[in-house]
């Protein structure tokens, strides 16, 4: 993955959304990535984190402190940072970008 260009893979895409709405552990990725593409999208252990092992080693998530001292110590979890959200919302981006060029070609009918 080039973080400089677009299109993200899927896995990508998904953890990076439910990143922008908090730091999570590694099964709560998951789980939330699950949910909000309502089960369309489920990430297996091994999709998950080499995922989450590329994207920090390109700086678009950072490993951060669980968020009390009763968590349980053996899950790792993850913060978007400011490279991640300016990736995210570029992809965000071109990918309204395509959603408008489909219905102008009625290929997407309005309010879909």
């Amino acid at each position: 993955m080039n973080p400089d260009h677009a299109p993200l893979r899927p896995a990508v895409l998904h953890i990076l959304l439910v990143l922008a709405e908090g730091d999570l552990h590694g099964l709560g990725i998951a789980d939330a990535v699950s949910t909000a593409s309502e089960g369309v999208v489920n990430l297996g252990p091994g999709t998950l984190y080499r995922s989450l092992d590329e994207m920090r080693g390109l700086g678009l998530i950072e490993q951060v402190a669980a968020p009390s001292s009763d968590a349980d110590p053996r899950r790792k979890y993850y913060r978007l940072r400011a490279s991640g959200r300016a990736l995210l919302s570029a992809e965000v981006g071109r990918l309204g970008r395509l959603v408008e060029y489909a219905r102008e070609r009625a290929v997407q009918p309005e309010g879909a």
